[in-house]
């Protein structure tokens, strides 16, 4: 899930991004990494919610394109379903999501 809100006072946009316990399997620990942390893996945790739900908030820079992926327990990557686009990796076979702000 990603949900978007707009801030009135900065050219910023709050994203939200959440991945359900059902796409976890009994994860540990999930990443957020994407081209606006420079694909650090350890850079943006995602909390684990009483939920199951791993979320994390991420402010972005409005009226750009972001690429991104999930990190499950440091060795499988997961896309999100609800991107707003694909684009193919530059470092892999694999498919990065695109979110447009």
């Amino acid at each position: 899930m990603i949900e978007k809100t707009y801030l009135k006072t900065k050219p910023q946009c709050k994203v939200k991004f959440a991945l359900p316990v059902e796409q976890l399997h009994g994860a540990k620990k999930v990443y957020l990494v994407g081209d606006f942390n420079g694909w650090d893996e350890l850079a943006t945790p995602m909390r684990k919610q009483k939920s199951g739900v791993f979320a994390s908030t991420v402010n972005l820079e409005k009226d750009k394109q972001y690429q991104f992926r999930y990190l499950i327990d440091g060795t499988t990557w997961l896309n999100d379903d609800n991107a707003d686009a694909y684009a193919q990796s530059p470092v892999s076979p694999d498919h990065n999501c695109v979110l447009d702000i």
